[in-house]
């Protein structure tokens, strides 16, 4: 998967603008273990990382020909992490049958003390916006815990169907896949 570092902004009235920048896996390694240890990050499995930990581990990532991370901007400013992998050859390999043009993307928002209203909505939103910005994603896939309700939520909320239980290593997951035309009707994103 190509990091080309561009990206189209995606506003979200009254919340702001989202853009996306690939994470840079030392100069964002604190900022992200902020992030990925707090306690409402906890379905993110990576509660007891150190720094190094975290660094380490998206290193990896940017090296891997098959998954990116990015961080999300809000008005500029980082709020958010998005991770987009082909799940033919990551995450998902032999768990489901992949169709072309199948992406699959994870995304976090920061943990915060001024919660906004309708924000981690408008983050998926944008999340969802930018991988069907390439004209070759025919529908993402996610594979959250099944115990975690309040992301099967917003994921319905922006076209999401799920499909199956599967089990990774790490837990039991709801595959759930939404296609363009799906994501276009549930947000009125049409292009």
């Amino acid at each position: 998967m190509s990091t080309t570092g561009t990206t189209a902004a995606h506003t979200a009235p009254g919340i702001g603008t989202f853009t996306f920048r690939p994470l840079d896996p030392s100069a964002d390694a604190e900022l992200v273990h902020r992030w990925v240890t707090h306690p409402k990050a906890s379905f993110w499995l990576m509660g007891d990382h150190r720094p190094e930990d975290v660094e380490r581990d998206y290193a990896a990532i940017a090296a891997h020909p098959h998954h990116d991370a990015f961080i999300g901007l809000r008005d500029g400013e980082p709020a958010f992490l998005m991770e987009r992998y082909d799940p033919a050859r990551v995450e998902l390999v032999g768990l489901y049958d992949p169709l072309p043009g199948d992406v699959g993307m994870h995304f976090l928002v920061a943990p915060t003390d001024t919660p906004v209203h309708g924000f981690t909505r408008a983050v998926i939103t944008a999340v969802m916006a930018e991988l069907f910005r390439d004209p070759a994603t025919a529908r993402v896939v996610v594979e959250p815990d099944v115990r975690n309700t309040a992301v099967h939520a917003l994921n319905e909320a922006v076209g999401f169907v799920p499909v199956d239980k599967i089990v990774k290593p790490e837990k039991e997951a709801l595959l759930s896949v939404c296609t363009r035309e799906a994501f276009e009707a549930a947000t009125g994103a049409a292009r």
